[in-house]
């Protein structure tokens, strides 16, 4: 798993390199700029586009200083640097980069306090004003310039961060801050990357090895961790000889109403397709014919009207309730009962979460291992509202300790939160899949990798990645703009497949 730092792990990772490599920090600065121009000039190749680089006096500007040097060497040919003096103090290594653009023959207008600022005719505007260790909203000069340059609707490309962005914590909702089209950042995103506060300031991001420790940044134990293929071809276990649908569980999948049977249909075949041994749906005597038509590899059992169904419970090695469940006197008995009498882990899923929201003490009879799969609302009405995705981070920590459970908190980059308070972002999915039906696909897929004996963690981690990983071979190959869930639920035996290859 690739850990992700915050700010001031990122300078303990900086310090480090720079005394055990050895190398110095202006040399270190040199090779994240090499980096950087690296990865511009493949995907900006046109030399005369007219670039302006706006730099700052501390180590984010050494870095622009640096990078305008090089494109200058690359023979990019319209190249200006625009230095924002609000403030007498400069780094040394900011000093040492901007006596070598001198010394190229490029000299940068100055930006000074209180001055109106130039007009701006470059098609592409580097920023490179503030870097990491932002930790205050902007104001003054600071503010003004980025208003300005957000007002240009230029081609923005970010230095590691867009100035005025914090990598971690909390932000204010109406901060000040540069909307980049891209962001190059340097050996690791960043972890407010990852969250939603994100969307209006940076539209995508790349992340370029600087060589910095990795064993070091190992050793930091980062709370925080980005889940790469290579962790899941790591997790994920083939099919071997002279093993039966018994050795890959059976799971219970308690879902749907009359008139939301295809929320149980959609999560019983992510839970068949993902390879669960024996997959049985719980479902209303009304959808039996649905199920039997759309997936005849599963099994039911039928419950009728307001009695409770009657379930041999050490048939089954999981249980996934929740989709299309409804929210009413049955439905709630229905899962005290699972609760009562199912002692392994379950997945809990829409209207069972909503049950528990509104019946907290349910929670304390939750099987240790137990996963819930909320989406933001969800999660609110479980553990109370957030202001914004920091805190939610830091609830869903602390609640997955309590509760001895996991937490898989829906969103771009699918969040895993750990009983040992680890947070786990996924790395696959596209707005493709943002549709109806595809959390009751995750559903079922959890469900069948617990059946098949995964770890908790294991099914959570995996789950959540070959579910965004099929989405992905469905839209971005086929440049397909919606992928339903049942076509994904379809996807995923190949999608495992490939990974195993």
């Amino acid at each position: 798993m690739l850990p992700l730092l915050i700010a001031r792990q990122i300078r303990e990772a900086d310090a480090h390199t720079i005394a055990n490599e050895p190398i110095s920090s202006v040399d270190l600065m040199e090779r994240a700029s090499k980096a950087f121009v690296g990865w511009f000039i493949n995907h900006f190749p046109d030399k005369k586009t007219a670039i302006a680089v706006y730099c700052g006096t501390g180590n984010n500007g050494g870095d622009g200083l640096a990078i305008a040097r090089m494109l200058h060497d690359h023979k990019y040919l319209n190249v200006r640097v625009k230095l924002a003096r609000f403030s007498e103090k400069s780094t040394g290594d900011f000093n040492i980069n901007l006596q070598r653009l001198n010394e190229k023959g490029i000299h940068p207008v100055e930006l000074n306090p209180g001055l109106d600022f130039p007009a701006e005719n470059s098609g592409i505007i580097i920023d490179a004003l503030l870097g990491s260790g932002l930790n205050k909203p902007l104001d003054g000069d600071y503010k003004k310039l980025v208003e300005y340059i957000n007002s240009l609707n230029k081609t923005v490309v970010a230095v590691d961060v867009p100035t005025g962005f914090f990598t971690d914590g909390e932000m204010e909702s109406n901060a000040t801050i540069i909307k980049a089209d891209l962001v190059i950042t340097f050996q690791q995103p960043k972890i407010n990357f990852l969250l939603p506060e994100s969307a209006p300031h940076i539209n995508c991001w790349e992340a370029v090895n600087i060589g910095l420790d990795e064993p070091f940044i190992q050793s930091l134990k980062s709370a925080y961790l980005f889940v790469e293929e290579k962790d899941i071809k790591k997790i994920l276990r083939p099919r071997h000889h002279f093993s039966n649908k018994g050795t890959y569980g059976h799971a219970l999948i308690i879902a749907g109403q009359a008139k939301t049977m295809g929320a149980a249909l959609l999560s019983s075949a992510g839970c068949a397709y993902a390879g669960a041994g024996l997959t049985t749906a719980c479902v209303p005597e009304s959808g039996l014919t649905a199920l039997n038509t759309y997936l005849p590899e599963l099994m039911a059992v039928v419950r009728k009207d307001d009695e409770l169904p009657n379930i041999e419970w050490k048939q089954y090695t999981t249980i996934g309730i929740g989709p299309g469940l409804g929210k009413n006197e049955t439905t709630l008995a229905l899962l005290n009962d699972v609760l009562d009498n199912f002692k392994k882990p379950v997945v809990i899923d829409a209207d069972a979460l909503n049950l528990l929201g509104e019946n907290p003490d349910l929670l304390k009879k939750l099987p240790a291992g137990s996963v819930l799969t909320p989406h933001m609302k969800e999660f609110d009405r479980l553990f109370g509202k957030h202001d914004n995705w920091w805190q939610r981070l830091q609830s869903s920590r602390a609640a997955a300790k309590k509760h001895n459970i996991y937490i898989v908190l829906k969103n771009d980059y699918t969040i895993v939160a750990t009983p040992d308070e680890r947070i786990y972002f996924n790395s696959t999915s596209n707005a493709a899949m943002a549709t109806g039906g595809m959390g009751d696909v995750l559903t079922g897929i959890i469900s069948s990798l617990l059946a098949q004996k995964y770890t908790p963690e294991e099914a959570c981690i995996l789950g959540v990645y070959i579910h965004g990983k099929a989405g992905d071979e469905l839209a971005l190959p086929n440049r397909m703009n919606v992928v339903l869930p049942g076509r994904l639920a379809q996807q995923l035996p190949a999608t495992m497949a490939k990974l195993m290859a």
